[in-house]
Formats: C-alpha cells, structure tokens, sequence
C-alpha cells in the first residue's frame, strides 16, 4: 500500500470516527444552554437562577435562556429537566422538593435522575403574618393557633410537601399542636405564598427572608421567627423559633444546578468547572449577599450525597405528618 493511499484511508478512518463520536468529544456547548427553573418568576429560586444565567452566558460564550416551567407542585420543571437530552444543553435548577414529590406520590421522580452540577444556596424558613395582623411575635401567634378551630386559620408559600410545607407543619408539631389545625393553601413557589399573605388571602406564610424582602421593604408582611439554628447575620434581631418558644425545630431549603442523568462525564465536568466559577464570581456574591442569601458551593458526587441525605429525611419528615404516599 502506498503512502498515499494509507493516508487517504487514514483521514476516511478519522471522518468515521468523529462522526461516531459521542456529544462528549464534540465541541461543548453548540449552542443556547436552556436553564429550566421549576417555580415561578420572582421566587427566590427563579432570582438566583437569573444570575447563574446572566453570568454563565459570560463564561460559555452562548446565550443562556432561563425558562420557568411550572405546575405540578414542582413536578413539571423538575420533569422536564430529567427529560431533556442528556448532552448538556439544558440544565435546570433542582430544590428540596426533589426529594419529596416521590414519596407525596407526585411522581417516580427522584434525585438519581439527574446528573449533579453542585449545590449553590440553602436558606432556612421563616414565619410571616401581615403587618396588621396583631401579632407582634410568634407566641402570640402559637397562642392564637391554640385555641382556634382546625382550618380556621390558612398558609401559603409552597406546593403541599414542599418546603414550607413542612416548616410549617414542623413548627406545629414541636408546638405539640395537630397539624390540620392551619390549612395549608399549596402554591407554586414562595412568591404567590407570599402574595396571597399579602393580600389577605391567607394568615400566615412560610419562606426564606430573601425571598419575602421585597414584600417586607413595602411594609405588608413581617416575620416572627426563622426556623434556623442560630440567629442570621442578614437578620440579627429575628429570634429562631427555637429561642423565642423553647420548641426545638430548624429547617430550610436548598437549591442546586444539576443536568439530566446520563451526560457524558467531560461535559459534566465543563459544566462543574463553568458554574463553580459563576458561583464565585465577585458580581454572584455581591448579589446573594445584599438579597440576604446563604451561599455555599457543594460539586458533583458531594451534591448527590447530600441529596440522598435529604430524600430520607424528608420521606421521615412526611411520614410524620402523615403525607407520605410511599
């Protein structure tokens, strides 16, 4: 065979090969990398996605199109992040709520149908009432609830098992209170939870205090209590529930980039490497830190861990209050 023709099939043997090539070995990303956020706009989890986008278009080079896909208590956006090619040009933001919806009997989904980027946020709740409400803090609140008939009085601020859900149902059961004594109103994120509070729709409401901020500069709601484990830099005269009522409770939610499962493992690590570094990037960390949020930056196989710690504590969480469905 002569040189020429061993060149020849060379370059026809390195064609056929870099066709058959897998996503991985391709050029990353080939285009827009849509980011799915589950909840609804204005939320706390749809702001911090909105930064992650605006600063990861800066690091790839390609737009990053942030796209609320709500409904479902949650089950609708996390599914269609699961359900996206697995290739790397969708990625979404995944919550708490991933580890409940399954045992709510929502949905097959969990954690593992996904690949991990890294968790970025946790927060804990905290309770809030009107302005005008009466209550000045959360023992008058406990008190009032007490003696009130069950579902006399309603709160809002997540999908029924999510978050805000528990916390609240948390706090009545540290309180030695039933849970059917407040009816839980389900919505799709904190934002509408805080809004029907606002507006008389609803007495009480649970969610973090970044995402309740704008509210409270406006003076319609106030919270009594955060559900944390010590008082928060961002809110040093909010007392815990712990402190203020003597009930040992704390919770919070938690927010992570992740990707469906089966992305090749080098575009996973493109994209490991890309938002670790969105997500200390000086303009991300001025941006948590004067709206309040927690930040933390937990990558790949450490994330799934820890959201495999919390799958099972939120099915015990559940299985206490008696919404466990699995």
């Amino acid at each position: 065979m002569n040189s020429n023709r061993r060149s020849i099939l060379s370059l026809v043997a390195a064609v056929v090969l870099g066709a058959s090539l897998p996503a991985a070995a391709q050029d990353w990303p080939s285009g827009p990398v849509t980011l799915i956020v589950p909840w609804s706009a204005g939320g706390g989890t749809d702001a911090t996605a909105r930064m992650i986008g605006t600063l990861l278009e800066k690091e790839l080079g390609v737009p990053v199109p942030v796209v609320n896909r709500t409904g479902g208590s949650g089950v609708i956006g996390h599914s269609a992040i699961a359900e996206a090619a697995p290739d790397g040009q969708t990625i979404g933001i995944a919550t708490l709520e991933i580890g409940s919806m399954h045992t709510l009997g929502l949905t097959d989904l969990t954690y593992k149908a996904y690949t991990p980027i890294g968790l970025y946020n946790s927060d804990p709740a905290a309770i809030f009432v009107r302005t005008d409400s009466g209550f000045d803090d959360i023992q008058g609140l406990l008190a009032a609830l007490e003696s009130a008939p069950d579902r006399e009085f309603k709160a809002s601020g997540s999908a029924q098992g999510g978050v805000n859900h528990l916390a609240l149902a948390g706090m009545l059961l540290a309180a030695g209170l039933p849970v059917e004594r407040v009816a839980w109103v389900p919505s799709e994120g904190a934002a509408p939870g805080l809004q029907d509070l606002a507006a008389g729709g609803v007495k009480i409401a649970t969610a973090s205090l970044p995402e309740a901020a704008a509210l409270m500069s406006a003076g319609l709601i106030k919270p009594l209590a955060v559900f944390a484990n010590e008082r928060l830099d961002s809110a040093p005269d909010l007392p815990t529930f712990t402190e203020a009522t003597g009930h040992d409770f704390a919770l919070g939610s938690w927010r992570g980039v992740v990707a469906p499962a089966g992305v090749p493992d080098d575009i996973a690590a493109k994209l490991v490497e890309a938002v670790g570094k969105v997500v200390h990037d000086p303009e991300y960390m001025t941006f948590m830190k004067d709206r309040g949020y927690a930040t933390q930056w937990t990558p790949s196989g450490e994330f799934e861990a820890f959201m495999g710690s919390s799958d099972k504590a939120l099915a015990q969480s559940l299985k206490a209050v008696g919404l466990a469905k699995q």
